[in-house]
């Protein structure tokens, strides 16, 4: 199944966060994010004015609420970045790699 196919998992802690080839191989399911300092995703979208800045954090907005996962969005005249981690455990699991998929399906929307 694919990532964006899944749904993202709540996370009480006591869980060790992802390393080394679990991320790389999660990376690998995804366009375009970055894995930095292996604690987080990272991607930055772009648009052609504001207003289809702000509608697509309005998409995402909605599918964190959906999702009971919740990305930090930085809007800004004709982009959006996204940072992605889980903050419980201050590090990544599936879960963030499950958002960032889903992401980008709101992106192509």
């Amino acid at each position: 199944m694919s990532l964006a196919g899944k749904q993202c998992k709540p996370c009480t802690g006591g869980v060790a966060a992802l390393k080394g080839e679990e991320l790389a191989g999660l990376q690998t399911q995804l366009q375009g994010w970055q894995v930095v300092g292996a604690h987080h995703l990272q991607k930055m979208f772009a648009f052609p004015d504001f207003r289809a800045a702000l509608a697509f954090v309005d998409r995402v907005g909605e599918l964190a609420e959906r999702e009971g996962h919740h990305p930090d969005l930085y809007l800004a005249w004709g982009r959006v970045e996204a940072k992605i981690w889980t903050h419980k455990i201050d590090g990544l699991t599936e879960s963030d790699f499950i958002l960032a998929a889903k992401i980008d399906t709101v992106f192509e929307v």
